[in-house]
């Protein structure tokens, strides 16, 4: 992927490493839409980034997202490049199941429903692009899970693999796809991240990660060196290791 003169749509760029990348990939010349389901938070984004557009969606409404999708492109027929951003992430213990499983099946329907059918919809017209590229948002957590949250590791894990699946499949056309994995990071995704002090500053995230893509137009992974010790803690042979100390920092 090219840093610039691209049409960016970026879900959950309203908030978080979202808004972080969005304000980023804005600064380095890129036309941005965020999308999001909270107005206040999109329309104060937007006008702390003059020529930033916004759209007011909630991704995990799966039967809206074709429509969606054709009004993007409607309004915006450059777009070549979709970010599937947009996540929730909550504790669950699974000792004390409720009826409502409500809380996990948002997270299914958020992290992993949402941007397999996004892909859906805006493919044909990414694939006729000279050069486009899909971003999939994954985690570190997709490689070594922390118990506390099994449903969003489980979506994680599952884009993970769905976006290697993508890239073969797209192999031979021009959409690139780029899987892109952060550790744990100073935003809200979860209550107290932001002042956590193992969390990963936002702005050294972004930063690192705007270096990867500007200096690896090619790769398909986006892999700070933070997240390197769990996303390649099975293939060290470090995984139990890994995996415990995980788990015992964050019980």
């Amino acid at each position: 992927m090219q840093i610039t003169g691209n049409t960016i749509l970026i879900t959950g760029g309203n908030s978080g490493i979202g808004r972080a990348m969005a304000e980023a990939l804005h600064k380095a010349g890129n036309q941005v839409i965020i999308a999001g389901r909270n107005q206040k938070s999109l329309d104060e984004t937007v006008a702390a980034n003059p020529g930033m557009n916004a759209v007011k969606f909630d991704v995990s409404a799966g039967e809206g997202i074709r429509a969606f999708a054709q009004q993007v492109i409607s309004d915006y027929p450059a777009v070549n490049v979709l970010i599937n951003n947009a996540g929730i992430m909550k504790a669950e213990n699974l000792l004390a199941q409720p009826e409502d499983l409500a809380d996990m099946e948002a997270t299914i329907s958020t992290n992993l429903l949402a941007p397999i059918r996004l892909i859906a919809a805006f493919l044909p017209h990414l694939q006729s692009k000279e050069a486009a590229t899909i971003i999939n948002v994954t985690s570190g957590l997709a490689s070594v899970p922390l118990a506390a949250t099994a449903t969003y590791n489980a979506t994680k894990a599952a884009m993970h693999s769905y976006s290697q699946s993508l890239r073969f499949q797209l192999k031979d056309t021009t959409v690139q796809v780029i899987e892109w994995a952060p550790p744990a990071v100073a935003t809200e995704l979860m209550p107290g991240h932001s002042a956590n002090p193992q969390s990963m500053p936002l702005d050294e995230f972004i930063a690192e990660s705007m270096d990867l893509l500007k200096n690896t137009p090619d790769a398909e992974e986006i892999l700070v060196e933070r997240v390197k010790f769990l996303r390649f803690a099975e293939r060290s042979g470090q995984f139990d290791k890994v995996f415990n100390i995980l788990n015992t920092t964050h019980p």
